[in-house]
C-alpha cells in the first residue's frame, strides 16, 4: 500500500457524531449481510455515537479532501469498532486507523469479530491478530458465534 494511501488520521469530536453513524450504518449493511436487521434509526445511532461511544472510547477518523472514511474506537485495551465507509475499503485506510490505534496501546490489545466476517478475520490475521477464544454468541447483542483475537507488540 506505502505511499498511495492518502488519508489524515485525527482524533474524533463531536461533530463527527452524525457521519461516524453514517459509516457504522453502511458499512455493517454492506459487509454484514447476516446480522440482523437494524431496529435503530440513524438518530439514535448518531445519538449513542455521541452519548456513549464518544465518551467511553478514544475515536479516530480518517480522512481525505475533507471527507471521513473510516473510524476506529479504542476502549481500554480493546478495539471496539473498526469500520470504513464501503466505497474506501481495500485502500490501506483500514491499515491507517489500526496502525494508529496500535501506537495508543503499547501493552497490545484485544478485538470481538463474528465467526462468519471472515474479510475483518482475514485483516486482523495479516496485522498479527491471533485468536484466542471463540463463543457461541451468547456474548453479543446479535448472538452470532464470534471470536477474541488479540495483538501483542514484539519484543
Amino acid at each position: 500500500m506505502g505511499d498511495d494511501v492518502r488519508a489524515e488520521i485525527r482524533l474524533a469530536d463531536g461533530t463527527d457524531a452524525a457521519v461516524i453513524a453514517r459509516i457504522h450504518l453502511h458499512s455493517r449493511a454492506a459487509t454484514m449481510p447476516y446480522l440482523p436487521p437494524q431496529r435503530r434509526s440513524p438518530e439514535q445511532v448518531t445519538r449513542w455515537v455521541g452519548d456513549v461511544l464518544l465518551k467511553e472510547c478514544r475515536i479516530w477518523v480518517a480522512v481525505r479532501d475533507a471527507v471521513v472514511l473510516g473510524y476506529a474506537a479504542l476502549g481500554g485495551d480493546v478495539l471496539e469498532h473498526l469500520y470504513l465507509r464501503p466505497d474506501a475499503r481495500r485502500q490501506g485506510i483500514g491499515t491507517l486507523l489500526l496502525d494508529e490505534v496500535r501506537r495508543h496501546s503499547p501493552h497490545g490489545m484485544s478485538l470481538h469479530v463474528f465467526q462468519q466476517n471472515t474479510d475483518a478475520r482475514a485483516f486482523y490475521e495479516r496485522h498479527g491478530f491471533t485468536v484466542l477464544d471463540t463463543s457461541d454468541g451468547s456474548r453479543n447483542m446479535e448472538r452470532l458465534p464470534d471470536m477474541t483475537l488479540r495483538w501483542a507488540p514484539k519484543g
